[in-house]
């Protein structure tokens, strides 16, 4: 090779490396200035359960405080089935842009994987935790007629006549929380399994069944009009959710705590400055007093946990709802 085509080919080499050095370099900064100016174009939070749920509902509220403060549409869509698996594996497969969000729940993140065969996603692979948005207590009603007026008395009454006397369980949720009060309270009761929760209260209103374990946004109206009478709940303390309730745990069943909880959740591998905006964006809405009404109204408790914080109570919650229902044996109908 002579000197002339030496210096040539170094010359190329070095433009070579330039070049890359350059489209890389732009690389980066595009990335960073979408990273910036996220969101640029509309948002979706895809709500794996049906329109007027819960779940719906808080996504709502929620897709209307982050489109006012990030001003960009935040739009809910509803990709029910399957107990939230449908709705949960579409945001898993998404591209980890930042525009596709999911609503979340102590089911698609914590329960669903001990219950089916095939989810359709990896609760722990496949997504990046957010932010929690809030707790839901469960709360055990009986009938007016029924004999009892709190938890104590009801495990006596258990213990008395073992698994003769009937509780409506009208979700996973409620399934779970039965199995862990009658672990716990060491109370022999009969859980009767219910496809919705107007069903079971139907029943108890109607005198076919005794007791039901639901949601507060399912019986508060019913407790509040003196049709049900409300034993407990399931939170560790007193919610504003159902004011005067006692929690099960003060009455005679120990550090006894179990309840839903919602949350947001972005698809593994979206940049880390689109997380945390999105989450600051979320503790911003949640601290608004008109918005924290609202979801207690829902029979919501706001909540608000940062990312990390988010995983790691995310990782806890599996391994405890994933203990309890393996110990009770269930599985999804």
């Amino acid at each position: 090779m002579s000197q002339s085509d030496g210096r040539a080919r170094r010359g190329f080499i070095l433009n070579t490396s330039l070049i890359a050095l350059g489209v890389a370099s732009a690389m980066l900064s595009l990335s960073a200035l979408a990273q910036g100016d996220w969101p640029n174009k509309p948002v979706r939070i895809i709500v794996p359960y049906g329109p007027g749920q819960g779940a719906d509902l808080i996504a709502r509220l929620l897709a209307q405080e982050l489109s006012g403060s990030l001003r960009q549409s935040f739009v809910v869509e509803n990709r029910p089935g399957a107990g939230g698996n449908i709705g949960a594996a579409m945001v898993a497969k998404a591209d980890p842009d930042g525009y596709t969000i999911l609503l979340g729940t102590n089911a698609t993140l914590a329960a669903n994987e001990f219950l089916y065969s095939n989810l359709g996603y990896q609760p722990a692979r496949d997504f990046d935790a957010v932010a929690m948005l809030g707790l839901l207590p469960m709360v055990i009603c009986a009938a007016t007629d029924f004999p009892t007026n709190g938890i104590a008395k009801l495990v006596q009454q258990a213990r008395a006549r073992p698994n003769t006397i009937n509780v409506g369980l009208p979700s996973t949720t409620a399934s779970v929380v039965f199995a862990q009060f009658v672990q716990s309270a060491q109370a022999p009761l009969f859980g009767v399994k219910y496809k919705t929760s107007g069903q079971s209260t139907t029943d108890v209103l109607g005198g076919q069944i005794p007791l039901v374990i639901d949601t507060v946004a399912a019986t508060r109206s019913h407790i509040q009009s003196g049709k049900l009478r409300a034993l407990g709940i399931s939170s560790s303390k007193s919610s504003a959710v159902l004011e005067g309730v006692k929690p099960i745990a003060d009455q005679g069943v120990p550090n006894f705590s179990l309840v839903a909880w919602d949350a947001l959740f972005i698809p593994k591998g979206t940049p880390a400055a689109v997380v945390v905006k999105l989450s600051e964006h979320v503790r911003l809405a949640l601290e608004k007093p008109s918005l924290q009404r609202k979801l207690v109204e829902l029979g919501i408790d706001p909540e608000y946990m940062k990312p990390a914080v988010l995983a790691e109570f995310v990782k806890s919650e599996r391994k405890r709802w994933g203990a309890l229902i393996v110990a009770a044996d269930l599985h999804a109908d």
